[in-house]
C-alpha cells in the first residue's frame, strides 16, 4: 500500500468526555447503542490495554471498521499489532484480525458506512455522503483508513 498522509481530527471535550465515555461504558454492561462495539488492542507504545468505542458495519456479509477520524490512535495500535484485536459487548468478546483496504477498495463500504451513520459521524467527511459521486467518495478515501474484519 502506498504511503499513508497523516490526516486526523480531534474528538471535542464533549465528545471525548461525556459521549465516547457513555458508549464505552454501555458497551461494557453490554449494552450496544447503533450496533457500537469496545474495541480493545493493545498500545503500541505503552503495551497497555486500549479500549475505543467503535462502530463496525456489516456490508455484504462481511464487518468493516471505518475511522471517521482519520489516523486515530486505535488505528495506530491495530496497525502496531499486526491488525489483531479484540471486539467487545459486555461480556461476549470476539478475537479479530483486521485487513487494511486499499483506497481503490474503499467506496462501497464508505458509501454504506455513510448511509448508516451520517448523522453521526458526516461531519468528518467533509461535506460527501451517502448520494454522492463514486468521485468524491474516492477523493476522501485515503482520510479514512478502513479494515476488513474477520474473527480468529
Amino acid at each position: 500500500m502506498s504511503e499513508r498522509p497523516s490526516y486526523y481530527r480531534r474528538p471535542g471535550w464533549l465528545t471525548k468526555h461525556v459521549f465516547n465515555n457513555a458508549v464505552a461504558t454501555a458497551g461494557r454492561a453490554g449494552i450496544s447503542i447503533w450496533g457500537s462495539r469496545v474495541l480493545e488492542v493493545r498500545g503500541r507504545k505503552t503495551g497497555e490495554i486500549r479500549r475505543t468505542p467503535v462502530n463496525p458495519l456489516v456490508f455484504r456479509e462481511r464487518t468493516y471498521l471505518v475511522a471517521p477520524r482519520g489516523e486515530a490512535q486505535w488505528v495506530r495500535n491495530v496497525r502496531a499489532t499486526g491488525g489483531q484485536f479484540d471486539l467487545m459487548l459486555g461480556r461476549t468478546r470476539r478475537h479479530c484480525v483486521a485487513t487494511e483496504l486499499a483506497d481503490e477498495e474503499k467506496v462501497p463500504v464508505l458509501r454504506a458506512y455513510l448511509e448508516r451513520w451520517k448523522a453521526e459521524v458526516g461531519v468528518f467527511f467533509d461535506g460527501v455522503g451517502p448520494k454522492s459521486t463514486d468521485e468524491e467518495i474516492a477523493a476522501i478515501a485515503p482520510r479514512h483508513p478502513v479494515f476488513a474484519v474477520s474473527e480468529l
